[in-house]
């Protein structure tokens, strides 16, 4: 393929990519029709799950193309389904922990745990934390995940429901 050719379809790539945006913006509203009616708090555990899912999409798609790109028996085939599996493990953990925070009484909860760490961050719809909460969350972490010395991190976010 000449690089006019290439050149072209870069072009028309991007060019593509910029009228989504302007659609994507168009079409979802902007912030501040969010504000005000009242939503753009409310929606915050809703956008967290959101980005997570299309960060994910993206990275699935990024190892899909190097497991179609490399042979079955290479080392980065190998180590792009290796990593595909971790993900897919994480996102399962994180829905059980999710789920079993919310069985503590909270309207809602986001998890998100570090793929090659022990890092978790945890974000509950509540104005406050007691102890008895947060001590209730570290058991769920060391029971699900076996994590007792890790970069927890369980912060209370307020969004009316």
């Amino acid at each position: 393929m000449s690089n006019t050719k290439k050149i072209a379809i870069m072009s028309t790539l991007v060019l593509l990519l910029a009228v989504t945006a302007v659609f994507n913006f168009v079409l979802a509203g902007t912030p501040a029709d969010a504000a005000a009616d009242g939503t753009a708090q409310e929606d915050y555990f809703t956008s967290f799950r959101e980005e997570r899912v299309a960060t994910r999409n993206e990275e699935f798609l990024q190892l899909d193309s190097v497991i179609a790109a490399y042979a079955a028996d290479s080392a980065e085939y190998t180590e792009a389904v290796e990593q595909k599996q971790r993900m897919v493990e994480v996102m399962e953990t994180e829905l059980v922990v999710e789920t079993m925070v919310k069985t503590l009484g909270f309207t809602d909860a986001v998890v998100a745990i570090g793929a090659e760490s022990d890092n978790i961050n945890i974000f509950v719809n509540s104005s406050e934390l007691t102890t008895e909460n947060v001590t209730q969350i570290f058991s769920i972490i060391e029971d699900e995940l076996g994590i007792r010395n890790g970069n927890i991190v369980i912060m209370p976010i307020y969004a009316e429901s």
